[in-house]
């Protein structure tokens, strides 16, 4: 069984790239939780092919409808104001009103998107015992798995179009996040092919954190008492404005691919045209970085915040590494260069990338994610059918993105929410308060 995140908090999804739809189904989300579809679907429209034109010519306008886990007792009609259901069987036609907003009862949160855009004659080639095989991709694995029963349309569930449910468990989570903590997550291409930007989302915002640090330390000289109210306003004044926030986002969202670096997106673009003409692809690197974290939430072990995120973003399509903080880099490095110093008001640096023995330390928690080019290119090469039989593999047809780390930074942000508020209930669920188990 495949879920994402859990015990507490999970995401289920179902579905293949051509299937009539994308089902998910969220578990664990507390009640009390405001929710409106249009929140969703704008995390959803960033993930959607056809959403950057250097991404899949595939089109898909992938709209979500929900369908349990919301209630307005007081507005049933704006509850009921969702997309319609139509189900046509033989003769008769049944339709229902989903939902468009309402606040969250605690049961699963049920959502659908449809899918229209299919072209599935385009994967005549990779279909039965003596279907190709493209390198790189699952086609052979998967068909020996499932002992030849594999939808190979569009690469069936092994298709990024699966990614729709990490996106809509994401979104409730970090919609939760943000209610409770004020925490947003962020991700911004650094790499594409051999290009390399020269500005980082996360050295920018730990560049405000420090800034914020520093005014909170010189109010805190000023005046005396670690509980005076002064005291508790300096540790608030640490977090990281929705005003700031709001203008790195305007950056990331006018940029021509979704990074904090514009000049790197030019030339970017123009190397992922230049591949695409070629036939070829390119691999990419996104830094995800999540701000106004909750410190103190994770287990220091087998279940500690660094093994789930480290599954969870490395676990995604065409990911082959995963670094959390300074990464690799901390290898060449001596203690005393890469320990964070402290201060009354807080960690000054952040190598550790936020969590430390696998539990958050309110630093911003930094991950960055390394995909490999997209398996399906246009370009000759070696390769077999399905029953081992050598052949030179051309493909014939189909619509694929030349390089995948172009749409794929809205998913790695969802899937760290998803983690980190089961993280959040986790640990809230070690802070036992009688107050809550009162019935009269």
């Amino acid at each position: 069984m495949e879920i994402l995140g859990g015990p507490l908090f999970a995401v289920a999804g179902a579905g293949e790239s051509h299937g009539p739809a994308i089902t998910t189904i969220v578990f664990g989300c507390p009640p009390g939780l405001k929710i409106s579809r249009r929140q969703v679907q704008q995390y959803l429209d960033r993930r959607r092919p056809g959403s950057n034109k250097h991404g899949t010519p595939r089109h898909e306008e992938d709209k979500v409808l929900f369908l349990s886990g919301l209630y307005d007792g007081e507005n049933l009609d704006r509850l009921l104001s969702g997309p319609e259901l139509r189900i046509r069987v033989e003769d008769k036609e049944t339709i229902a009103s989903s939902y468009e907003e309402g606040t969250t009862t605690g049961e699963p949160i049920a959502a659908v998107v449809l899918s229209a855009a299919k072209k599935s004659g385009d994967y005549a080639q990779f279909a039965g015992p003596a279907g190709e095989v493209r390198p790189g991709h699952t086609d052979l694995v998967k068909y020996h798995q499932s002992q030849g029963f594999v939808d190979s349309r569009g690469g069936g569930r092994s298709s990024y179009r699966s990614t729709i449910s990490d996106v809509i468990g994401g979104s409730i989570a970090r919609l939760f996040l943000a209610e409770h903590f004020g925490t947003m997550i962020l991700s911004s291409i650094y790499q594409v092919g051999p290009l390399k930007a020269s500005v980082s989302l996360a050295e920018h915002v730990e560049e405000l954190m420090r800034r914020r640090g520093e005014e909170a330390e010189k109010r805190g000289s000023e005046e005396e008492g670690e509980n005076s109210q002064t005291e508790i306003e300096n540790r608030k004044s640490k977090i990281v404005n929705r005003e700031e926030l709001r203008r790195i986002e305007e950056i990331l969202e006018n940029a021509e691919i979704h990074t904090f670096d514009a000049e790197f997106a030019q030339s970017a673009g123009q190397l992922i045209k230049e591949t695409r003409i070629q036939g070829d692809s390119l691999g990419a690197a996104i830094e995800v970085v999540a701000v106004n974290v909750p410190p103190l939430v994770g287990e220091p072990l087998y279940q500690s915040l660094k093994v789930r995120l480290m599954g969870a973003l490395g676990g995604l399509h065409a990911v082959q590494s995963c670094e959390i903080g300074s990464g690799a880099a901390v290898a060449a490095r001596r203690g005393s260069e890469n320990n964070d110093p402290i201060r009354r008001t807080g960690y000054q640096t952040n190598h550790q990338g936020g969590l430390i023995g696998g539990i958050t330390t309110g630093m911003p928690i930094v991950c960055r994610v390394g995909f490999k080019p997209t398996s399906t290119i246009v370009k000759p090469q070696l390769s077999v059918r399905k029953n081992l039989e050598e052949i030179d593999f051309e493909l014939k047809k189909g619509r694929h993105d030349p390089c995948v780390g172009v749409r794929a930074g809205v998913t790695l942000e969802s899937r760290l929410a998803i983690e980190l508020m089961n993280a959040v209930l986790m640990h809230q669920s070690q802070c036992l308060d009688t107050q809550n188990f009162k019935l009269f």
